[in-house]
């Protein structure tokens, strides 16, 4: 029993840095499963050739556009940085006259804008205190996106073997655990794959359609680089105030630009458009296979990013929507127990 021991703490010792990479190859693969059998039965049942496909596939749909991400981020920092404080140095522009007509919070807005258009030395002086977070916060942010370009790569070269050898790991599976949990076993995998495909079908379905949209929306709005902006809301999709920051942002910019009408309409748009499909695509996903309260795609993105890196913000909500449901299934009342004596 000891040297059993010391033989399963070696193994984990060796696995520890590649849990993270582990997981997410098991989910992604368990959830594209059946793309991968219908390729196989495609390809004559030549499983390594299947398995190449896919792991090819995985490749290009979200290696390489979070690649392209992460290496646009890094080049754009420091251009928009420098860019910004040579604007800002030859002074800021005066308020729009609409703005003294926003009802509560016009006047101070108003007011406050002047005083920085006044005082060069007080513009100066604000701005030091956004710049450097900002450029900080942009370059860790693109450090995150980075290193999860590195993880997801690993994942897919470790996903190869598991669409590969897959019946057979599903097979020594369950086995293993129908040693641990016995009659329980079917309903056990049958939770954890429903809650599994339900929660990766939400959240990279809703990501799919919430980055198509807001391109489109950017794209009529005739906001620069809407490809990009696209595929940034994607990503930012799986976090629950992501969009927002991009929609937002392209509002902003209409707004400084003067065309209000279409910083109005890429407001509105924002909101219903690409944020409200949140609300309807992402539950409707979801519920074919679990229930996912807001609170535990919170926690879970959020708690995931610190524990796992960028891929966390899938891992996480997955890993806790699988515990939650393995909990439900566990403290549910015992039918034979419940059930009224004859």
């Amino acid at each position: 029993m000891a040297a059993i021991a010391v033989l399963v703490i070696g193994c984990l010792l060796v696995l520890q840095p590649f849990v993270t990479a582990l997981l997410s190859a098991a989910i992604v693969s368990f959830a594209t499963w059946p793309i991968y059998k219908w390729l196989e039965c495609k390809l004559g049942g030549r499983r390594w050739l299947a398995a190449l496909v896919m792991t090819l596939f995985l490749i290009v749909i979200i290696v390489l556009p979070l690649a392209w991400l992460a290496l646009t981020i890094a080049d754009s920092v420091a251009p928009a940085i420098d860019e910004l404080r040579e604007f800002f140095a030859e002074g800021l522009p005066g308020p729009p006259d609409w703005l003294v007509s926003i009802p509560l919070i016009g006047d101070t807005l108003d007011s406050g804008w002047r005083e920085l258009t006044a005082s060069k030395a007080v513009l100066n002086e604000t701005l030091k205190k956004f710049i450097q977070p900002a450029r900080e916060g942009l370059l860790q942010f693109g450090l995150i996106v980075g290193e999860g370009v590195l993880q997801l790569s690993l994942a897919t070269f470790i996903g190869y073997f598991f669409y590969r050898d897959g019946e057979a790991l599903v097979a020594a599976a369950r086995v293993g655990a129908g040693r641990i949990v016995g009659t329980l076993m079917p309903d056990l995998f049958r939770t954890v794959g429903g809650t599994i495909k339900g929660v990766v079908y939400g959240l990279l379905g809703t990501a799919i359609v919430q980055g198509v949209v807001a391109a489109i929306g950017l794209m009529i709005a005739g906001v620069p680089g809407p490809v990009l902006l696209g595929t940034a809301t994607f990503f930012l999709s799986l976090l629950p105030i992501g969009p927002p920051l991009i929609w937002g942002g392209a509002a902003a910019w209409l707004v400084y630009q003067d065309q209000l009408g279409w910083a109005i309409f890429m407001a509105v748009y924002g909101f219903f458009a690409i944020s409200g499909i949140d609300n309807v695509v992402k539950p409707l996903l979801i519920s074919r296979g679990s229930s996912l309260p807001f609170v535990l795609v919170f926690l879970g993105v959020f708690g995931g990013v610190i524990a796992f890196g960028f891929v966390g913000i899938f891992l996480g909500p997955t890993l806790l929507a699988v515990g939650l449901a393995l909990a439900q299934r566990w403290t549910r009342p015992d039918e034979a127990q419940t059930r009224p004596e004859a």
